[in-house]
C-alpha cells in the first residue's frame, strides 16, 4: 500500500483504526470512530474490560452499554488482549497510562512496553499516534527509534504523531466530536496522515510545527490548570485565617467583565491530568538545567490540601472534646470530580490514608463506585454504604470530598453532628458546618 493509498482509505473511512488502551481516552475514541464509519480493533491487556465489552457491558458510567454491544454484535469492533491483529489496521492509536513513579518522575513503561510489543506486527504505510500525556521529545526520542529499529524510516514507511487526549469524562458540553484536536507530525507527512485520520471524527483538527509542540501543549493546558487551582487554594488558606468565605470573593470577582478567570478551591487535584502533568515538565526541564520553581510551588500547595481538610477536621473535632482517633467519619464521594466513577490521583484517598494512620473509623458513600477498587499505591477493603438520616447520625463527622449532584444535601445537613465542607455546598454558615 503506498502513502496516498493510506490517505484515500483514511479520508474514505475505509480504513481499519487499532486503539490501544480502552480506558477513559480509549473507549469513547473506539465509539467515535465507529460512529463516523471506521472498523476498529481494540486492545487491552486487561482482560476483563474485554469481557466486558464482548458481553456489551460498559465499565465506565458515562459510555453507553448499547454501543458497546451493537458496535461488537455488528462487527465494527474487535477487541483483543494480545497485539498479533495489529498487522491489520491502517493505524494505531496509543491511549495508555502515563502516570508518576514512586519518585514523582515520569514513567513511560506502558508506553514503551507497549511500542515494543507492537513491533513484530507493525507493517509499511501504518499510521502511529500516540495520545498519552507525556514530556516534549517522548514521540522522537522513545517512539521513533524503536519503530526504526524494525528496519522502517519514519516519514516514509511508519507515519508517526503526537496528539494529546483532551478528555474531560461527564462533560455534556463538548464531546469527542467537539473537542478540538491538536495533531504534530514527526514529519510533514506523517502530519498529513493525522490529519486525514483525526480530521473523519472531530470537527476541527489544529495542526502544530512538531510533535514537540504537540507534546507541550498538552501540559501547558493542564499545567495552567493545576497553577490557578494552586493560587486559590492559598487564597482560600488566607481568606479563612480572616473569617472570610472565598467562594463569595471568587463570585464577586467574577463580575469583571475582562481580565479575571475564576478558579475554585477544592480538597486537592484528581484526575488523571493535572496532579501528574506538571511533574512531567519539572523532570524534563531538568535536562536543560532549568528549576520550574513557579509550577513546583503550585504543585506544593495543592499536594497539602488534603493534610488542610484533616487539619480543619481535628479542629472541629476538639471544639466538640473529640479526638480523630476513634471517631466515624463518613467520606462522601470518591471520584476525583462530580458524577463520575474515576478514582485516578482523587484527594479523597489521600484523605483516606491520612485519616486511617490517624486511628480514624473510615466509611465512604459515592453512588458511582461501589467497591473501592485496586490501586497502584492504595487499597481500603471498603464498600460504598448506604446513607439515610438515621446512618448519618451514627458519625462524628462527614467530610464532603465530592460534590456528587445525586445526594440529598439537605437530609445530610439536618442530620450530621459535623459537616466538613470541601466543595462550598452549604455556602452560608451554619452551626453544625465547617467550610475546608
Amino acid at each position: 500500500m503506498s502513502y496516498n493509498l493510506l490517505l484515500d482509505r483514511l479520508n474514505n473511512k475505509e480504513a481499519t483504526i487499532g486503539v490501544v488502551g480502552l480506558g477513559y481516552v480509549g473507549l469513547p475514541l473506539v465509539l467515535r470512530f465507529i460512529e463516523v464509519g471506521f472498523k476498529v480493533i481494540g486492545f487491552d491487556i486487561d482482560k476483563e474490560k474485554i469481557d466486558n465489552i464482548l458481553q456489551g457491558k460498559s465499565y465506565i458510567k458515562h459510555i453507553d452499554s448499547n454501543k458497546l454491544k451493537v458496535a461488537v454484535d455488528n462487527g465494527s469492533l474487535m477487541v483483543k488482549t494480545d497485539y498479533a491483529e495489529a498487522s491489520n489496521a491502517d493505524a494505531i492509536l496509543l491511549c495508555v497510562p502515563t502516570p508518576l513513579n514512586k519518585y514523582r518522575e515520569p514513567d513511560l513503561s506502558f508506553v514503551i512496553d507497549t511500542i515494543e510489543a507492537l513491533l513484530p506486527y507493525l507493517k509499511k504505510q501504518q499510521l502511529i499516534s500516540l495520545e498519552s500525556t507525556t514530556y516534549p521529545g517522548t514521540t522522537e526520542e522513545e517512539l521513533k527509534p524503536r519503530i526504526e529499529t524494525k528496519g522502517f524510516k519514519v516519514g516514509e514507511d511508519i507515519f508517526l504523531v503526537y496528539s494529546p487526549e483532551r478528555e474531560d469524562p461527564a462533560n455534556k458540553a463538548f464531546c469527542t466530536q467537539t473537542i478540538p484536536k491538536i495533531c504534530g507530525g514527526t514529519t510533514d507527512r506523517c502530519l498529513q496522515a493525522g490529519l486525514s485520520m483525526y480530521g473523519q471524527i472531530v470537527d476541527t483538527v489544529v495542526p502544530v510545527s512538531s510533535t514537540k509542540v504537540a507534546e507541550l501543549t498538552k501540559l501547558l493546558e493542564n499545567i495552567h490548570r493545576a497553577v490557578n487551582i494552586g493560587l486559590v487554594n492559598e487564597m482560600k488558606i488566607v481568606a479563612d485565617n480572616m473569617g472570610i468565605n472565598i467562594h463569595e470573593v471568587i463570585s464577586a470577582a467574577a463580575t469583571k467583565p475582562f481580565g479575571f478567570v475564576p478558579y475554585y478551591p477544592g480538597p486537592g487535584l484528581g484526575g488523571h491530568c493535572i496532579p501528574i502533568d506538571p511533574f512531567y515538565l519539572t523532570w524534563k526541564a531538568r535536562e536543560y538545567g532549568l528549576h520550574t520553581r513557579f509550577i513546583e510551588l503550585a504543585g506544593e500547595i495543592n499536594s497539602m490540601m488534603p493534610k488542610w481538610v484533616i487539619d480543619k477536621l481535628t479542629q472541629a473535632l476538639n471544639e466538640k472534646a473529640k479526638s480523630v482517633r476513634g471517631s466515624n467519619i463518613l467520606i462522601m464521594g470518591l471520584a476525583y470530580k462530580k458524577n463520575i466513577d474515576d478514582i485516578r490521583e482523587s484527594p479523597s484517598v489521600e484523605i483516606i490514608d491520612l485519616l486511617i494512620k490517624k486511628g480514624a473509623i473510615i466509611s465512604y458513600h459515592d453512588p458511582y463506585i461501589a467497591k473501592f477498587p485496586h490501586m497502584r499505591n492504595h487499597f481500603f477493603d471498603l464498600n460504598s454504604i448506604q446513607i439515610s438520616s438515621d446512618c448519618i447520625k451514627d458519625f462524628d463527622a462527614v467530610i464532603i470530598v465530592t460534590a456528587h449532584d445525586d445526594i440529598d444535601y439537605e437530609m445530610l445537613q439536618q442530620n450530621a453532628k459535623l459537616i466538613v465542607d470541601t466543595r462550598n455546598i452549604y455556602p452560608t454558615n451554619t452551626k453544625n458546618v465547617v467550610q475546608a
